[in-house]
């Protein structure tokens, strides 16, 4: 089976001072981070959005800067999202989808687009008893022009009833799940959330597909190795779903963020030994790939 095109892997942001030298060549600047980026990976989750949105010369930039094939996946503003009730954020909402269309070039169907799934993270404290709330804004948000995933934290999400409701509206509107794997942070005898600022919450895994697309984020433990047996999961799910077309977005991460680029690596290199049909990541055909993030 040829690989697939609608395989894209990379991590949560396109620019960290410590990749200069591994990742990125010595000497690199920060103004050319995102193009040595997306030399070397397909997609990259787009929290930058989260904390501040973009005008539209910047998004416009983004397009310029990478090449065909490549996909931002932007998160929702916390402004939206963290502030209460979702649907009288709708209005910002909606601006916010405008404003990322500038990551469309050209005119359907010939457009040239760098737009993935937008996605919004809900936090914890936004539980299901605002269901109804959550229904109104996910049903009039999928009337605009792009593809949608939601990521809940709310322990009861994950809990029957809710759980089954809340997969009936996605399917229903077409709307990504967003898996979230935190168990190689969690399950391991060490901590290696101890120094970061910002911990990712601990919730069940979900294996399942809601759309035509999903978003894997998978939290990995800065060890490779540690991985391996969660991985191991991971492996058997991607196959089936990409042979059956569905898109994934792989998006890895780590506490320790200069290590997210090596595991990216490690965990295509173990889907392509499994035999899943995905493409070769990008730098392999530089002339200079990245040496130091061999873990094989």
């Amino acid at each position: 089976m040829p690989p697939a095109t609608n395989f894209f892997i990379g991590c949560a942001l396109w620019g960290y001072k410590d990749w200069v030298g591994e990742l990125f060549p010595p000497g690199s600047q920060a103004s050319n981070f995102l193009q040595l980026y997306s030399q070397r990976f397909t997609t990259v989750e787009g929290n930058t959005t989260f904390y501040s949105v973009p005008d539209a010369k910047t998004v416009a930039r983004w397009a310029a800067t990478t090449p065909e094939g490549f996909r931002f996946c932007p998160k929702l503003p916390k402004q939206v999202t963290h502030t209460g009730l979702l649907y009288p954020q709708l209005p910002q909402a909606q601006q916010f989808v405008e404003q990322m269309q500038g990551l469309c070039t050209g005119t359907p169907p010939a457009n040239k687009t760098r737009l993935g799934p937008i996605f919004a993270q809900l936090p914890p404290s936004y539980s299901p008893d605002y269901f109804s709330d959550l229904q109104a804004f996910l049903t009039a948000l999928v009337q605009e022009n792009a593809e949608f995933a939601l990521e809940v934290r709310h322990q009861d999400w994950f809990k029957p009833p809710c759980a089954q409701r809340l997969t009936a509206l996605l399917h229903r509107l077409g709307i990504g799940r967003v898996l979230l794997d935190t168990r190689p942070i969690y399950d391991v005898p060490d901590d290696p959330q101890l120094h970061s600022e910002r911990k990712k919450p601990r919730v069940p895994v979900e294996f399942s597909v809601t759309a035509s697309f999903s978003l894997i984020r998978y939290i990995s433990h800065p060890n490779p190795e540690t991985n391996l047996p969660f991985l191991q999961d991971w492996l058997t799910y991607i196959d089936q779903w990409l042979r059956q077309g569905t898109h994934i977005y792989l998006f890895v991460h780590c506490p320790l963020e200069a290590r997210s680029p090596a595991n990216a690596r490690y965990f295509h290199h173990l889907l392509e030994q499994y035999g899943a049909p995905i493409p070769p990541l990008p730098w392999n055909t530089l002339d200079h790939p990245p040496t130091q993030l061999s873990l094989l």
